[in-house]
């Protein structure tokens, strides 16, 4: 099938489910759609297992979309980029010592624990997998998923300044976790012995410190470009630009795409900036060029993610170790924030259980998946797959939908 034959499925279904949550299920927007369409490839599933062959033509398009690549090198940089675009800067700045130490520290932390903990515990159940392919599964699975994050945060109803923290901690972790993966996922291959802690060192440094660098470049060039006109087409165009072109050229030099796109993103949305370089009638069409963007972006990411589920090995074992596995990352979640936050409480103003809703409000999401699915058979591809959409499933629905409750106990 051709590619704008997907892409036009794709949107229509998102519209669809999209009007029916509205409508009638009236939860979150990405949650609702995600859960439909989960609620629908679960019913195709059970008539497949009937006999009936009615599924077959779904399967076959839901195969011909590469959701990695899709989401990776298309959709991540227009998601992240509005992201950042909406996020309060000022708080951010406030919030940076810990956002940094949840982004680094945390993700670090995490991957470590996660890929430890799964390492014996794939051994106990007949399940052996190499120590370093259980360091990926915790690498995609630590960081918290701003895609997700941002949906259901807005109506979720917390603090400002949590939501800053969370917001701001999943901006940068998505970076960070994504760099990390790549580097485990180089030492996969190439094998322990071939590769020296210099050249990870180096690797890292290139990658976050180099996308970091070339974001704050490319947002201050988009700052100087829209500061010299007011046409608010062009200015919206320079954005989209700054969004696609900084995160191809990003990728090409081997900087970490997703940090530069969000870094550029902060600084073209911060207030101080745009006072200098847009006019009202420009700032409200970049806004909602941007929000109308991440609601569409948003609709087919999470419809794909319940699609998937049609393709997805089915092996009762994996669905259980999934289920252990929820909340083996929810306790490693809650360790790898616990310091970061002991640290700054007495530096920064926290709200109550700080650490509590962090680790309850730290979703993962869409990317997870995507780094699961990039693994080969060698590395347990549909194991780590299975347990990742089983831990991916529980966050977004359980953990989104509960986070608003949870924190009006809590704080």
């Amino acid at each position: 099938m051709e590619l704008f034959n997907i892409i036009t499925i794709l949107v229509v279904v998102s519209a669809i489910f999209a009007y029916i949550n509205e409508r009638y299920v009236k939860l979150p927007y990405t949650i609702g759609a995600m859960v439909i369409t989960i609620v629908m490839s679960v019913g195709l599933t059970i008539i497949g297992w009937m006999g009936l062959e009615i599924t077959n033509p779904l399967k076959e398009l839901i195969s011909q979309i590469d959701f990695s690549t899709v989401l990776l090198e298309i959709m991540l940089s227009f998601l992240l980029f509005a992201g950042a675009l909406h996020t309060n800067f000022d708080q951010l700045k406030v919030q940076r010592g810990p956002i940094l130490a949840f982004a680094t520290f945390g993700v670090m932390v995490s991957t470590v624990l996660v890929g430890t903990i799964s390492y014996y515990v794939f051994q106990a159940v007949g399940l052996p997998l190499d120590f370093i392919y259980c360091l990926l599964f915790g690498a995609l699975i630590s960081p918290t998923d701003p895609i997700a994050v941002l949906g259901i945060l807005k109506q979720a109803g917390v603090p400002k300044k949590l939501e800053t923290k969370i917001v701001g901690e999943s901006l940068f972790n998505d970076g960070v976790g994504v760099v990390v993966f790549l580097t485990l996922y180089e030492i996969a291959q190439k094998g322990v012995d071939q590769i020296t802690f210099q050249e990870i060192g180096i690797l890292l440094l290139e990658e976050v410190g180099g996308g970091i660098l070339l974001g704050l470049l490319l947002g201050y060039l988009a700052y100087r470009l829209m500061k010299s006109i007011d046409d608010y087409s062009v200015e919206v165009m320079i954005t989209l630009a700054i969004a696609m072109g900084g995160y191809v050229f990003a990728q090409s030099i081997h900087f970490s795409g997703p940090l530069t796109v969000v870094v550029a993103g902060l600084i073209i949305g911060h207030d101080t900036v745009r006072d200098g370089s847009m006019s009202d009638k420009t700032e409200l069409y970049i806004d909602k060029f941007w929000e109308t963007s991440d609601a569409l972006l948003n609709g087919i990411l999470f419809v794909l993610i319940g699609l998937e589920i049609l393709i997805l090995p089915f092996n009762s074992t994996f669905i259980l170790l999934g289920c252990f596995s929820i909340l083996v990352v929810l306790i490693v979640r809650y360790m790898s924030v616990y310091l970061p936050v002991r640290f700054y409480r007495k530096k920064l103003e926290f709200v109550r259980n700080t650490d509590w809703m962090m680790t309850w409000g730290g979703l993962r999401g869409g990317i997870s998946i995507a780094l699961a699915l990039s693994l080969t058979e060698v590395m347990g591809r549909d194991l780590i797959l299975t347990i990742t959409y089983v831990i991916v499933i529980f966050s977004i629905v359980v953990q989104g939908l509960t986070v608003g409750k949870v924190a009006k106990k809590l704080i």
